[in-house]
């Protein structure tokens, strides 16, 4: 097994001390156990995350058209309208 350094602050180091005296097992049981365990009861969770809160609003909002990523004429006029953003014109 590998090797790690985790600072607990007193009051869980003493909690986990007291735990792995009650069931004689070590120290790094009580913790590689608790570890596992949230670690598993972390892919169901019961909180959604912030991709399950906006994936509603995914794609919601439509404006303008529907075909700018394949239409080839429109793709052209964007990158040829970009080349010239931003410069001086010469006259």
């Amino acid at each position: 097994m590998d090797l790690i350094s985790v600072k607990l602050p007193p009051a869980l180091r003493a909690r986990v001390a007291a735990e792995a005296e009650r069931r004689n097992v070590s120290q790094s049981t009580i913790v590689r156990e608790s570890l596992e365990r949230a670690l598993a009861d972390s892919g169901g969770r019961g909180e959604p995350s912030c991709a399950d809160l906006a994936g509603a609003l995914v794609g919601s909002f439509r404006s303008g058209r529907r075909d700018l990523s394949t239409n080839k004429k429109l793709l052209a006029d964007a990158v040829t309208s970009n080349g010239l953003r931003g410069r001086k014109r010469h006259l």
